[in-house]
C-alpha cells in the first residue's frame, strides 16, 4: 500500500491554499482543484476568465461580491460532519471577492475551461438533494451539490459520506473513454476526478484502489485527513476504516456534464445482491446546519 503514490496529494502547511491541482500538475486536460483556509476578515479576489467555478463551503461562513451578484452564508457548518454544504456556481468572466465572515473558513473549489455561459447559482443546504445509495455494507450518502442537469457546462460536484467499515464508489466504476449509444446518448464520458478526504479524527484513513482493466495502472493508496487522491483513469473503489466515518468531496470535469460510467464487469452482479440499507445513514442533514 502506497503513501508516496503520485496519485496521493498531501496538504501544504505553508500556505492559505493548502491544495493546488491543475491540468499541468496533474498531467491531465480538464480539471483544476484548490482548497483554502481563511481567517475572519481575510479576502480572496479572483477572475474566472474562461472557466466555470464551483465553491463548496466545508466549514465557517463567507460572503461573495461579484459582477454577477452577491451571496452570503449564515448557517455554515462547523465541519463536514456537522451539516450539508453551501455551493456557489460562478460562470465564465466573473470577477469576485470572497471574504471570510468567520474564523476557520475552509473551502474547496474546482474549475475548468468552458465555451458556454450559464447563470450563477447559489445552493443552500436545504435545497441540496440528498441520496442514500447502495446497500448492505456498501451503503453511503450522496449530497448532490452540482448534479447532472444543474445548469452548467462540464463540472459535476458531490460530497459523499461513507460509514465506518463500508465500501464506497462501489461496485467499482470508471469514466475514462467516451462511449455513445446508437442514439448519441452518453454511456460513459471522459472525466478526471479528485477525491478530497476529511475525517473526524487525525488517525483515521480510507483505502482506495485505482486500477485499469489491464492493470497497467494498479495502485492502492491510504488517504488521510485533508489528502486528495487524483483519478486520471480507471476504476477507483474506496473503503472506510472500521471505527471512523469517511467524507470525500468529488469534483469531476471532462467531455460531458453527467455521471454515466462503466462498472467493472467482475462487479456487475453485486447490484442485485443487496438486501437492505445501512441504518446509520444519513450521517448529516440540513437540519444540523441550524445548530
Amino acid at each position: 500500500m502506497s503513501t508516496t503514490s503520485p496519485l496521493l496529494v498531501k496538504p501544504r502547511t505553508d500556505s492559505e491554499v493548502y491544495h493546488h491541482i491543475t491540468p499541468e500538475t496533474a498531467q491531465w486536460e480538464y480539471l483544476s482543484f484548490e482548497a483554502r483556509q481563511m481567517k475572519l476578515g481575510d479576502t480572496w479576489e479572483w477572475d474566472t476568465a474562461n472557466n466555470e467555478l464551483v465553491i463548496v463551503l466545508l466549514s465557517g461562513n463567507f460572503k461573495v461580491s461579484s459582477n454577477k451578484g452577491t451571496w452570503e452564508t449564515v448557517n455554515g457548518r462547523k465541519d463536514v460532519f456537522s451539516g450539508v454544504a453551501h455551493t456557489l456556481y460562478l460562470p465564465r468572466n466573473t470577477q469576485f471577492t470572497l471574504e471570510a465572515t468567520s474564523d476557520n473558513l475552509d473551502i474547496g473549489y474546482g474549475w475548468c475551461a468552458v465555451e458556454e455561459d450559464f447563470p450563477p447559482k447559489f445552493v443552500t443546504p436545504e435545497d441540496t438533494p440528498v441520496v442514500i445509495f447502495g446497500g448492505d455494507n456498501a451503503t453511503r450518502q450522496f449530497n448532490d451539490l452540482v448534479p447532472p442537469g444543474f445548469g452548467c457546462s462540464k463540472i459535476v460536484v458531490r460530497e459523499v459520506y461513507t460509514p465506518s467499515g463500508n465500501w464506497s464508489s462501489f461496485p467499482a466504476h470508471k469514466h475514462d473513454e467516451r462511449i455513445l449509444d446508437d442514439e448519441g446518448n452518453v454511456l460513459e464520458p471522459i472525466q478526471e476526478e479528485t477525491y478530497f478526504y476529511k475525517f473526524q479524527k487525525p488517525e483515521a484513513y480510507a483505502i482506495q484502489q485505482v486500477y485499469t482493466q489491464d492493470r497497467s495502472l494498479d495502485e492502492i493508496v491510504r488517504p488521510r485527513h485533508n489528502n486528495v487522491v487524483m483519478i486520471p483513469k480507471g476504476f477507483h473503489p474506496v473503503v472506510a476504516e472500521h471505527g471512523f466515518h469517511c467524507y470525500y468531496l468529488n469534483f469531476l470535469a471532462g467531455t460531458d456534464q453527467c455521471l454515466a460510467n462503466t462498472t467493472d464487469p467482475d462487479h456487475e452482479w453485486i447490484y442485485d445482491s443487496w438486501s437492505g440499507k445501512d441504518k446509520r445513514l444519513p450521517l448529516v442533514t440540513a437540519e444540523m446546519n441550524k445548530h
